[in-house]
């Protein structure tokens, strides 16, 4: 594509960067879809008087994950967060509400987090609704399994590459046009 064409990204230079700038951008529309057919799912499947965020369901879905319990810091690194109060926050929502439970861990100070009974038939309940609204209609496109399984990979390698690449923007020193304060004198003038 000619760069007069690239939709006036201040992004996109190259065709390279006008690729990856719509790969980012439908990124964020994907993920606002994603959330939201997860809130609204989720509230078909929640009685009406509970009241959890997408973050919630998320974080439910994650502890239900193999069928076993799961402390705040492994949530977080599943799903690659690093604002365990923030999680911590989500669980003490969901366990309030009644969807887990809390586990004290053996010799330690910490706690684990299994579904309970109500958050298990939960997620069963959104488990069947996903399964009627949106796997139907994934199936209907063609090697579905196939672009999932190569999508997944490909997510999966972005993030490193990005996780790696916050790490570097991290040491990078802002720069402005201000020029750097004078040190102050120790000495006292007289």
């Amino acid at each position: 594509m000619e760069p007069k064409f690239y939709r006036g990204w201040h992004l996109a230079k190259s065709d390279m960067e006008y690729k990856a700038t719509e790969f980012e951008w439908a990124l964020i529309r994907f993920y606002e879809s994603f959330s939201r057919f997860v809130q609204t799912t989720g509230m078909i499947t929640i009685a009406a008087d509970v009241d959890i965020k997408y973050q919630e369901h998320v974080i439910l879905h994650v502890i239900r994950m193999q069928d076993r319990p799961k402390n705040s810091a492994t949530i977080a690194r599943l799903m690659n967060r690093d604002d365990i109060p923030n999680i911590q926050y989500s669980l003490r929502k969901l366990e309030s509400v009644g969807l887990i439970e809390k586990l004290k861990d053996k010799n330690s100070k910490t706690y684990s987090y299994k579904a309970s009974e109500l958050g298990v038939k939960l997620t069963d309940e959104y488990y069947k609704v996903r399964e009627e609204i949106l796997i139907k209609r994934l199936e209907e496109i063609a090697d579905v399994a196939e672009k999932f399984d190569r999508g997944a990979r490909f997510m999966s390698l972005l993030t490193g590459i990005y996780e790696e690449a916050a790490r570097d923007s991290a040491t990078i020193t802002p720069q402005t046009d201000e020029p750097p304060p004078k040190p102050k004198s120790s000495r006292k003038s007289a």
